[in-house]
């Protein structure tokens, strides 16, 4: 689910690029009348569909980054009051990190150390296992979020890189002058390199309004806390590494890896299955928007063999990789 928000602007765009916003929604099972809505939610998957259709009908592959331009922070409801409202960007960003799940659960935002000490990665991920091909709304929230930071920080604000989870959609000097950094495609995660001089940025904090905004948002946090998604967001973090066990899951999480196991019990999974399914849905997108090697992307599913890839495949999607990615561009 998703904040009705996340549409703001679209039938606007879609006529303004000569196409029909009601056909578009229609298309994706949404009613215009609720486009915009604050106090509504609209399930992700037929917002993505929105999304990508548009982008379609319109014929214009930098549909997402022209819609980021119609929307800003006001569209996260109150995470966007709670983050404005905060004493540093870096506290701005705890509070996506803490909150983000309140515009939508299916979403996340992540702050952590890179290789350079002087810099951090900012990682927008959707953790949602059954959403349709996504790089529109992919490149629309890496769109909000610049504009999230440049409204946090000034409009002169840029990143050290930005990195795309897909191949580009138009050329790669037009990802340029929109980020306005070096774009790198067929990341393993979409997000921002930025400055930790950035981060330590003052904000007009309005303590009060803060500290109430985010006591609303902890109980809504408390109500809504999964442990599965947890569980998600680490897992899709990790797994790269070959490293990913129920134990180091258990650790980060502060949990004996038992009790992690009957949580996942009853939310009604399996550790094993977060990790199938993760695998399958990023090998999927992988060979369907981006054109990595499978060398690589064995490596980004945590695999130690080539050969565990192919196996996986076939027992995903009935075939090996190269076939399905042959077979899904037919």
């Amino acid at each position: 689910m998703v904040r009705a928000t996340s549409l703001s602007g679209l039938p606007e765009l879609v006529i303004r690029l000569g196409g029909d916003p009601d056909a578009v929604l229609r298309s994706a099972g949404i009613a215009r009348r609720d486009v915009g809505r604050q106090d509504l939610f609209l399930s992700l998957s037929r917002v993505v569909t929105a999304v990508e259709t548009a982008a379609a009908v319109t014929a214009r592959p930098d549909f997402g980054r022209r819609l980021a331009e119609l929307q800003g922070i006001e569209i996260l409801g109150p995470v966007g009051v709670a983050a404005r409202t905060a004493a540093t960007v870096a506290d701005a960003l705890a509070i996506f990190e803490n909150f983000l799940s309140a515009y939508s659960p299916g979403m996340t935002l992540r702050v952590y150390d890179v290789d350079d000490p002087e810099c951090a990665f900012v990682e927008f991920l959707l953790v949602d296992p059954d959403l349709p091909p996504s790089t529109q709304s992919i490149e629309l929230s890496l769109g909000v979020t610049l504009r999230v930071l440049r409204f946090l920080m000034g409009s002169r604000f840029t990143a050290v890189s930005v990195h795309l989870p897909h191949e580009p959609l138009t050329t790669v000097a037009d990802y340029r002058r929109y980020y306005g950094c070096p774009p790198h495609f067929a990341q393993g995660r979409a997000g921002f390199t930025i400055r930790r001089a950035d981060l330590n940025q003052p904000l007009r904090q309005d303590r009060l309004a803060h500290e109430t905004i985010v006591k609303y948002l902890a109980e809504i946090a408390a109500k809504e806390d999964s442990t599965s998604q947890s569980v998600r967001v680490l897992v899709d973090q990790l797994l790269p590494s070959g490293t990913v066990t129920a134990d180091l899951i258990a650790r980060q999480l502060n949990l004996h890896p038992k009790a992690l196991q009957r949580r996942l019990a009853a939310e009604g999974t399996t550790f094993a299955a977060i990790i199938e399914g993760i695998r399958r849905d990023r090998a999927a997108r992988l060979l369907r928007d981006t054109h990595i090697t499978m060398a690589h992307l064995a490596r980004e599913l945590g695999y130690a063999e080539q050969s565990v890839l192919t196996r996986s495949c076939r027992r995903w999607f009935g075939c090996g990789p190269a076939a399905f990615r042959k077979q899904f561009r037919s």
